[in-house]
């Protein structure tokens, strides 16, 4: 269009759908306005339709969750979902995703992710105390690869770094289908008190709105919908589109907003984040069932001349909108400036149903509240693919003819079997004194400290298994949070709830919403059965490049609690001298495997099933074992399957020395044994006097123990089969290949 835009010129279809919103949806927007909507208003519809802001593709498949629970004291519809972890506090976090801004900008895309995902918390009313993330990155033969991995990295160190709040745990994966879309997955969590908790209700007619936090700019505009839209390599990047973090704005910004909370100065708030002042006003009126009226002129900002559009959707960051009462206006303004923080007055809560703004005197919007947050629902059609069999097919032959140390050679070599060091050294884990332990563990452990009365740490845990959910979606989704469990598990953690950020491709193509559906349908399978609400979460659609979508990635974050004092199990070799075994299965699946994948180069193989009932009595056994009060090391079994668990071990041991003899039992297949997938398979390691009791605490929880060898102090990895020597590696020399894996990119 030629014609120059102004915030009231008058809209039309071919304006419509170059801001992505469809026929049907410009049409039931007129007819409901009983006009067409302004430029000002098109984009506000444009941003909450877009399926980044609207889940319009996805929220009517969110009633199979389980949301629901005896601990739960907010579920999803908040900023954060909350836990009562007891004592008269709680526990409030959330994941979400920043995947297209870290493609288009590694570094401001992953730190402004970090910095929306600390805001999400903080505005509940908690102070953020430990964060995570899901990072997915490309393979080495993409040459962007390095610098998206550096700029990511930086981007998350260097903001959550400055704001204070550790960094502990965290996954990380490389694969070819994120070449053009890598993920960055955020997770926070935070505490509170029971009774202390804010929501985003825009209450009480004459209440007044208070902007709070950084100066507007025109970075982020059309970020929610530019989120909506799958990349094409012939197009220009839109760089404009990226925000641009500042956390010591952040720091500031937390400490203001908690303090005004102890003040009792707020009524409602909530971040600004995608949509920016959009989608926070009008989803706090909608909340409340009230009006609001917002003079844009009065919103501080730091470009010349910017257009009521460019204030309605920009995005810049570190920025929230607040109700509270007009008495208390001065002294929510002195907390605020004492924080060197802007907090201007720009409306008041209104009775009715529309929300007005003015520019310079003039309405520029004027839009009833459920007619922006309530969009059409998307019917999208879904079919599963045709080729889903033929994914299924493994060679086994192939392997069978190969020798033990030809694969084992090939898993060693692998990039997604590597020490996390590099990476995560960039994280400041242990500040705020409350980490215990090891951190990028099984799980990472925090205690709580203000809970004087009784003992409570926390478990958090971010898992998802790319390749298993390419296979079998609905198996992704069941393992995701399978894997997340046993990590907890181990850790000594009893699993409380779970957050997820849903990652996949076009909702417009039927395989990706078959994939959707499916991994949903696992996902609560497995909480339904072992009483995991879903508490919070993100879905993050179009995730794909010139019409080929990443794998389905269902990552899930889960939170556990320990209630005792009692020290927490290991996870690696303490001792040269100590005895091992398997607890569950003696063979694992090769199905959708890292051995399988390395060695065929292509994912293949149906996954085995996750037997539920099988997890329930593995969590029991761990649980039963913990209270035994017995030194022992405990780690999960899950990519590279029984070889890189038991080698993760040794890496993780302090001695130089040690060694480890492990036995192929007779009548095993010694592929499923060594490197196969399956949930539950659980490594103990303790000493010898100990393994009746652990053998009959297996037995009492219904699981199978299986003797599989013991540790020396002779620096070697000996695998026996029938007695005889079938493969000997220097350990040593094992761990300096995995610590050097990833100094490619640092």
């Amino acid at each position: 269009m030629t014609t120059l835009l102004t915030d009231t010129t008058v809209s039309n279809l071919e304006l419509a759908k170059l801001m992505g919103l469809s026929n049907l949806e410009y049409q039931h927007v007129c007819k409901n306005l009983e006009r067409a909507p302004n430029y000002a208003e098109l984009g506000i519809f444009a941003a909450m339709f877009s399926e980044h802001c609207s889940y319009k593709s996805s929220k009517p498949l969110f009633k199979r969750f389980p949301m629901t629970g005896k601990r739960v004291l907010q579920g999803p519809g908040e900023n954060a979902g909350i836990l009562d972890i007891g004592n008269g506090w709680a526990v409030a976090f959330k994941m979400e995703s920043h995947n297209h801004p870290s493609f288009i900008e590694p570094y401001q895309g992953a730190a402004t992710g970090v910095g929306g995902i600390l805001r999400d918390i903080f505005t509940m009313g908690a102070r953020p105390i430990a964060s995570m993330n899901a990072l997915c990155f490309g393979t080495l033969d993409f040459e962007r690869t390095p610098a998206i991995v550096k700029g990511v990295v930086k981007g998350v160190g260097d903001y959550g770094n400055c704001v204070g709040v550790p960094t502990v745990a965290g996954q990380t994966l490389f694969h070819s289908c994120y070449n053009r879309n890598p993920l960055v997955n955020a997770f926070t969590m935070g505490i509170l008190k029971t009774d202390e908790i804010y929501r985003g209700y825009a209450k009480g007619i004459g209440n007044t709105v208070v902007y709070v936090g950084a100066k507007t700019g025109r970075d982020g505009v059309h970020g929610a919908t530019m989120s909506s839209k799958e990349f094409s390599t012939d197009k220009e990047l839109e760089r404009p589109t990226v925000q641009v973090g500042d956390p010591f704005t952040e720091k500031l910004l937390m400490e203001a907003t908690l303090e005004a909370m102890r003040a009792g100065v707020i009524i409602g708030i909530q971040d600004m984040g995608a949509a920016g002042i959009t989608s926070s006003s009008f989803e706090m009126a909608h909340r409340a069932k009230t009006g609001l009226e917002i003079d844009l002129d009065n919103i501080p900002t730091r470009e010349e001349g910017m257009s009521a559009y460019e204030l309605l959707l920009s995005e810049s960051q570190e920025r929230m909108l607040l109700v509270t009462t007009p008495e208390n206006v001065a002294s929510l303004k002195q907390i605020y400036e004492k924080w060197d923080l802007h907090a201007e007055e720009i409306g008041i809560v209104v009775l009715g149903n529309r929300v007005k703004m003015t520019k310079k005197g003039e309405l520029v919007v004027d839009l009833p509240v459920e007619l922006v947050t309530e969009p059409l629902m998307a019917d999208r059609p879904s079919s599963a693919p045709l080729d889903l069999k033929q994914r299924w097919f493994l060679d086994r032959n192939r392997m069978l003819l190969a020798s033990l140390s030809s694969k084992f050679q090939c898993l060693m070599e692998q990039l997604n079997f590597s020490s996390p060091e590099q990476l995560v050294s960039q994280f400041d884990s242990m500040v705020g004194n409350r980490t215990v332990g090891q951190t990028f563990d099984d799980a990472a452990v925090i205690r709580i400290r203000e809970i004087k009365d009784k003992e409570i740490r926390l478990a958090i845990k971010v898992d998802c298994n790319p390749r298993i959910s390419w296979l079998w979606p609905r198996e992704g989704g069941r393992r995701a949070v399978a894997e997340c469990a046993i990590n907890l598990g181990v850790r000594g953690a009893e699993p409380m709830g779970i957050t997820d950020c849903l990652n996949f491709g076009s909702p417009e193509n039927p395989e990706v919403m078959w994939q959707f559906s499916e991994s949903i349908e696992g996902i609560s399978e497995i909480c339904d059965l072992l009483k995991i609400p879903v508490v919070s979460g993100n879905v993050s659609f179009y995730n794909e490049t010139d019409g080929k979508p990443i794998y389905p990635t269902p990552m899930i974050g889960m939170v556990g609690i320990i209630e005792d004092a009692l020290p927490l199990p290991k996870s690696n070799f303490y001792s040269t001298q100590l005895e091992f075994a398997l607890i569950g299965p003696p063979e694992g699946g090769l199905g959708g495997s890292l051995m399988a994948s390395s060695w065929f180069k292509r994912e293949c193989g149906q996954p085995e099933e996750t037997n539920l009932a099988l997890l329930e009595r593995m969590l029991k056994f761990l649980q039963r074992l913990r209270k035994r009060k017995m030194a022992y090391s405990a780690h999960d079994i899950s990519d590279g399957g029984l070889v890189c668990a038991l080698l993760e071990m040794a890496f993780h041991s302090p001695f130089d020395c040690l060694g480890m003899d492990l036995n192929i039992p007779q009548g095993i297949d010694s592929d499923r044994f060594l490197f196969g997938e399956t949930i539950s398979r659980v490594i103990v390691a303790y000493d010898c006097v100990e393994r009746g009791d652990i053998e009959n605490t297996a037995n009492q929880a219904g699981v199978t123990f299986t003797l599989l060898g013991q540790t020396d102090d002779t620096g070697l990895f000996k695998i026996k089969q029938g007695g005889a020597e079938v493969l000997s590696s220097q350990i040593l020399e094992l761990k300096s290949a995995w610590n050097k894996r990833w100094n490619i990119f640092f």
